[in-house]
């Protein structure tokens, strides 16, 4: 039994941020690897951008992930040579064998440059550039707490099996 427990529990430690049945969570302060999905411009013109995209890269600057199969949205604004992004929700999809989870929720997080300073360090010249090659640190400022979100897909695939007709995944496999 005592055995059964360190294993679980050095599990957890060695994946701190897959969901643990039906919730996704990550601490406050946990930071996360992330990089936009688009080029991001802001100058004197446009100063900032509202729906900013982003997804985690499972590099080794966070001290957590997100699962692979995960979108945030936020807010870029220029402050004097840093571009500041704020974020406000993710959407999240976890796979595991047939099976998949989606979580949806909000998301309270501020990028940090790997100086350890609030923002990013990507102006030059009054114009502030970031690529999807460029990498960053997403900072929790709040808990993240998500429930699984009904998978209307999933509950269709069920049904199939039940009824005898195979999933489309099943079914592509067996051509």
């Amino acid at each position: 039994m005592i055995k059964t427990a360190r294993l679980l529990l050095a599990t957890s430690l060695l994946l701190p941020s897959l969901a643990l049945g039906d919730t996704l969570s990550l601490p406050a302060d946990a930071r996360v690897e992330m990089a936009l999905v688009d080029d991001l411009l802001l100058d004197a013109e446009t100063p900032s951008r509202h729906d900013v995209v982003m997804h985690p890269v499972q590099g080794d600057k966070g001290s957590h992930h997100l699962p692979d199969y995960c979108v945030v949205t936020g807010d870029a604004r220029r402050e004097g040579q840093r571009i500041h992004i704020t974020t406000h929700a993710l959407t999240c999809i976890e796979a595991q064998g047939g099976e998949s989870a989606i979580f949806t929720g909000e998301l309270t997080a501020g990028a940090y440059d790997e100086d350890g300073d609030f923002g990013i360090a990507a102006c030059q010249d009054g114009r502030c550039r970031l690529t999807p090659d460029d990498t960053f640190l997403l900072t929790l400022t709040r808990p993240l707490s998500v429930e699984q979100q009904a998978n209307p897909s999933a509950e269709i695939n069920e049904r199939r099996r039940q009824h005898g007709e195979p999933a489309p995944e099943e079914n592509a496999a067996g051509q």
